[in-house]
């Protein structure tokens, strides 16, 4: 399998099945991919700066991503959508 992307990626983890990856890049997208197809399944936007860290949930139905805007984001995995925006850091999220 083969990621392509336009920046640089910082993070990437597999879903608990290993049927999907997902990637953190600097160009503030999280993205998840289709483990044996390598084709892009889902765009998740909504950081203002890089993505470094990301993991999928325990269940596979949420993703989190850390960034250097300050914020956690925790998305639902199927749609994509913005679930929960955790802020109050001071400094870069990553782990």
């Amino acid at each position: 399998m083969t990621i392509w992307t336009s920046s640089q990626v910082n993070d990437i983890g597999f879903s608990p099945d290993g049927k999907q990856v997902v990637s953190g890049s600097d160009d503030q997208a999280v993205y998840i991919w289709d483990a044996l197809t390598g084709d892009l399944v889902k765009e998740l936007k909504g950081h203002t700066s890089w993505v470094q860290s990301v993991a999928f949930s325990p269940d596979g139905k949420q993703v989190v991503s850390g960034s250097g805007d300050h914020s956690v984001h925790i998305w639902d995995a199927l749609t994509g959508d913005l679930v929960k925006e955790l802020k109050g850091h001071t400094d870069w999220v990553q782990s």
